[in-house]
C-alpha cells in the first residue's frame, strides 16, 4: 500500500464561505500517479469543515450557508465561548472535518455536479487541508 500526503493552503476572504477545492485535490492526485485507491480530504481546524456538494450552480452554496446561518446564528443568546465564534464550532461539527473519495483510472470518482468544498465558518483566515491518497 502506497500513501501520498500533501497540504493545500487556502486563504479565505469572508466569515462564512464555501471554496471549491476539487481541482486542487485532483492536482495532488495527479502528482501521486495513483490510478486506483482512495483520497481523504481532512480539515484540521475547529471552525472550518469539508463537504461534497453541487459545484455547477453557485446558488447551492449560498443556500447551504444561508440555512446554516438560520439554524445556527452567529450571535445567539446563551453562547458561553468567549471568542465569539461558537456558531462556527457548531457548524464545523455538523458538516464534518473530512471526506473520502474513491479513485479510478487516476480520477476522483465524483458525480456529474459534485465538487469538494472547504467550508469556512470563522474567516477570513489562512487554512490548511490535508490530502492523503492511499493506493490500492
Amino acid at each position: 500500500m502506497k500513501i501520498f500526503d500533501e497540504i493545500i493552503k487556502i486563504n479565505t476572504t469572508k466569515r462564512c464561505e464555501m471554496i471549491d477545492i476539487t481541482d486542487q485535490v485532483q492536482q495532488v492526485l495527479n502528482k501521486s500517479n495513483t490510478k486506483q485507491g482512495t483520497v481523504t480530504i481532512y480539515c484540521p481546524h475547529t471552525t472550518a469543515a469539508v463537504t461534497i456538494n453541487e459545484n455547477a450552480d453557485p446558488s447551492v452554496t449560498h443556500d447551504i450557508l444561508l440555512t446554516l446561518e438560520q439554524l445556527i446564528p452567529h450571535h445567539r443568546t446563551g453562547y458561553r465561548h468567549s471568542e465569539g465564534n461558537s456558531d462556527a464550532h457548531v457548524k464545523s461539527s455538523l458538516v464534518g472535518c473530512s471526506k473520502t473519495v474513491l479513485i479510478k483510472d487516476g480520477r476522483l470518482i465524483l458525480g456529474t455536479w459534485q465538487g469538494i468544498y472547504l467550508c469556512e465558518f470563522d474567516g477570513p483566515r489562512s487554512r490548511s487541508v490535508i490530502v492523503r491518497i492511499t493506493e490500492q
